[in-house]
């Protein structure tokens, strides 16, 4: 059958890695700097996307990060982090992403006077409502900076904790890896650990495995988030593999941070074929200009998918979330049927004879 966009479209997805600050609806984004009397080179939405968008000429961290100097000071109140957080589920739930997790630091929302829980509150509100509206699963992830303190990671940690069982399921670590060592925050991680939360940590994206080693074996993470030179340590992926630690990738982010050159040498294949449990995901939709859909057809016509790839890369994404497993089970159950109806999976048993899709 034929394996094109409107088809992939379809089918039932998940967004794992994408940040509410670099998902803003370029619209959103002018009536929001509007309002907040700040002043941004642009006026119209291609003049948004112009400004915050990576350009072919200049693909690298420092300018990716760039976008983010327009983006956040105008999500400084309780108004705009809703509406942000509702119009990013909205979206998603349009192309069929059944189960999202957003991730955001508070640290970087508290310019306007809000505290952590005035933030977060926020966020959950305008997730919950698209929630209502459209049946999409959302969760929070909470991010830590490298170039903070670890006090500040430790403060988040315990926010994650009191959110707990109200719509925050993982902590994480963002922003440069170079210079700024996961391992300086392992107190946060010890405390998530400590309290059987959930965490993911960005590692491997613009450093090298020795990143995810830390990750992985100083701060005790359940997901990587890119891990895109992991390939550079043969000994590390296979431990990642033989511990199911899923990986997740997002592949026109690593272009346009310079992650990897072409998306032909990126090491998804590699990963795949492999058996490591990776997944597709937007990072950010409006500064890669991206969506799940499109993400999962560049992977198809870069690497030329089959149907039983796809598949496994639908499942990955579901199997690896931060929902508690009951509930992930009978989500699961869900999105199969669906896939196979889909076409996009024979009518044989792929669970591990009771019911349980490993």
């Amino acid at each position: 059958m034929p394996i094109d966009y409107e088809w992939l479209y379809k089918l039932p997805k998940t967004d794992l890695h994408v940040h509410l600050d670099g998902s803003v609806r370029p619209a959103t984004l002018l009536e929001l700097v509007d309002k907040a009397g700040i002043e941004i080179p642009a006026t119209t939405e291609d003049e948004v996307r112009k400004l915050t968008q990576v350009q072919d000429g200049d693909k690298s961290l420092t300018h990716y990060l760039r976008a983010f100097s327009y983006t956040l000071p105008a999500m400084q109140t309780v108004e705009a982090l809703d509406r942000v957080a509702y119009e990013l589920a909205i979206d998603a739930a349009a192309e069929n992403v059944r189960l999202m997790e957003v991730r955001y630091s508070p640290l970087l929302h508290r310019d306007g006077g809000l505290h952590n829980m005035e933030i977060i509150d926020a966020v959950r509100a305008g997730l919950s409502r698209a929630e209502e509206e459209t049946g999409i699963v959302c969760g929070q992830i909470l991010c830590g900076i490298r170039s903070m303190t670890p006090e500040k990671s430790l403060e988040l940690a315990q926010a994650a904790l009191m959110y707990k069982d109200k719509g925050i399921v993982a902590f994480d670590l963002a922003g440069a890896e170079k210079d700024y060592p996961a391992k300086q925050h392992r107190a946060a991680f010890y405390f998530i650990l400590n309290h059987n939360l959930n965490s993911t940590l960005h590692a491997g994206e613009a450093f090298g495995p020795e990143s995810i080693a830390q990750a992985l074996h100083y701060c005790g993470t359940h997901r990587i988030g890119h891990g895109t030179r992991l390939y550079e340590d043969e000994s590390l992926m296979g431990y990642v593999n033989d511990h199911r630690i899923p990986l997740e990738i997002c592949l026109n982010s690593n272009i346009h941070t310079g992650a990897v050159t072409e998306l032909h040498d990126h090491p998804f294949r590699k990963y795949l074929e492999l058996g490591l449990r990776v997944t597709l995901n937007t990072d950010n939709r409006l500064i890669s200009n991206t969506t799940v859909t499109k993400e999962l057809f560049d992977a198809v016509t870069t690497f030329n998918l089959g149907l039983e790839e796809i598949y496994e890369i639908i499942l990955n994404g579901f199997k690896s979330s931060f929902l508690p497993h009951q509930r992930k089970q009978v989500l699961i159950r869900k999105v199969v049927q669906e896939l196979e109806e889909l076409g996009a999976l024979a009518k044989h048993d792929y669970t591990n004879g009771r019911g349980d899709h490993l």
